[in-house]
């Protein structure tokens, strides 16, 4: 079989994409390129990858079937030029961090910012997404280390890092929390589900629901008292202290869902990141993150 990495490159360019055009501007290719590219590609496989939808294309039953196994190629590709490039210069490592966005936002900053006084060669690419998207990025060894919640179905190792409660909170004690609309984060999110969940939970009908997408977003609605939500402590740490927002008492919360450290299914890590997760593991790296929050 004669499968190459350009075709799979294509491939998810376009996947992701969702047009030829646009999978041809993030490759920096001509259109024919990745046309031709794709094409060889079902050819080898014997099957349509992609159907019309629209002026885009999506892929086929086939073309998702074959879509996470394209993924870990080009990730294990990647986890070992990082290997050889780290064997050969040890001093210029390159590490790939994936975090949920509460993390992304109020835990990691400050921890990357101290690991750099201790590593200052040591390069840190950090991507923030959702539960979905750090889960992908690990599974498809994109990424070598993540921060998270619990691993999902033993697919990933990991090791607890730190107590994360998620709890109600808006500008008031609402009267009536069915009346009251409740905050949501986008699909995909751990806390999203989790906030889903209580509501079934608490049977309150069917309360008004707004997405507003980030943490940031959803913290200014609740200034002006749009609504409340279920969001982590540590993210309104600060607006609990100086009493812009209140804890609202509601049945079920607080809610325990500490964050771990993730790793790819797989071998072991590079060096540089076994380093990286011993410094997670540190009391100075709780004592970093205790002076942040």
């Amino acid at each position: 079989m004669a499968i190459t990495l350009t075709q799979i490159r294509a491939f998810l360019a376009v996947k992701h994409s969702g047009s030829v055009q646009a999978a041809a501007g993030q490759l920096l290719v001509s259109q024919p390129s990745v046309s031709a590219a794709v094409a060889a590609l079902a050819r080898e496989l014997g099957v349509t990858l992609f159907e019309r939808q629209g002026r885009g294309v999506r892929p086929t039953e086939a073309g998702e079937a074959f879509a996470p196994f394209a993924d870990q190629v080009l990730g294990v590709l990647e986890q070992g030029r990082d290997a050889a490039q780290e064997a050969a210069r040890p001093e210029n490592s390159v590490i790939r961090l994936v975090c949920v966005n509460t993390a992304g936002e109020y835990l990691v900053p400050p921890l990357l910012q101290a690991y750099r006084q201790l590593q200052p060669g040591v390069h840190i690419m950090l991507e923030v997404g959702n539960r979905a998207t750090v889960v992908g990025r690990l599974e498809s060894r994109r990424a070598d280390i993540g921060i998270g919640g619990r691993p999902p179905g033993g697919r990933l190792r990991g090791f607890p890092l730190l107590d994360n409660q998620l709890v109600v909170v808006g500008r008031e004690v609402p009267a009536d929390l069915a009346a009251t609309p409740w905050l949501l984060r986008g699909e995909g999110s751990g806390t999203r589900l989790a906030t889903e969940r209580l509501l079934m939970d608490l049977e309150l009908g069917s309360p008004e629901l707004l997405t507003l997408g980030s943490n940031g977003a959803i913290k200014q609605a609740l200034a002006i008292g749009l609504g409340v939500t279920l969001i982590s402590r540590h993210a309104v740490a600060r607006e609990l202290r100086d009493g812009s927002l209140v804890q609202v008492p509601v049945r079920g919360t607080p809610m325990k869902r500490p964050w771990h450290v993730l790793f790819p299914p797989g071998g072991p890590p590079r060096p540089s990141v076994q380093a990286f997760s011993g410094f997670l593991r540190s009391a100075e790296a709780r004592e970093v993150i205790e002076r942040s929050l």
